[in-house]
């Protein structure tokens, strides 16, 4: 799967502690950095097709995404 859109995400350079927090509570700096990323939607479709298990991706925690997939299937 083509990736390049990794190297024109926001968060690269960025330590990546922010997008790993301990909770969703602490993953508004993580979300705030990938509301105004160029390739959002591409990180987001990676995490979901790959599916991550932690960090935020695509502005979206474990829990968010767990419930896109979800609704996924009931709309399928």
């Amino acid at each position: 799967m083509n990736q390049q859109w990794r190297s024109k995400s926001a968060c690269q350079g960025l330590d990546p502690e922010i997008f790993y927090p301990l909770d969703d509570d602490e993953s508004e700096e993580a979300k705030a950095i990938c509301a105004v990323c160029s390739v959002r939607e591409a990180c987001l479709e990676h995490a979901l097709g790959h599916r991550e298990k932690d960090g935020v991706w695509g502005g979206a925690t474990e829990r968010d995404r767990r419930r896109m997939i979800r609704q996924r299937r009931r709309t399928a």
